[in-house]
């Protein structure tokens, strides 16, 4: 499968604790972070509940 490029663009403030805890499970948590991961479902349900925080590029 293809690698995803997820990069944080907006805080976690404000966010609930599900949210803060699937940017921590994605690796991110800081604004401007990136990560590569293998693309999933799992990691695309993950991103699903964070998706007005990153960006996604494959």
């Amino acid at each position: 499968m293809a690698a995803l490029k997820i990069t944080q663009y907006k805080s976690s403030n404000g966010a609930n604790p599900r949210q803060r805890a699937a940017l921590r499970t994605l690796g991110l948590g800081k604004i401007g972070r990136t990560v590569e991961r293998e693309d999933h479902p799992t990691l695309q349900g993950t991103v699903h509940a964070v998706r007005h925080l990153v960006r996604v590029e494959s």
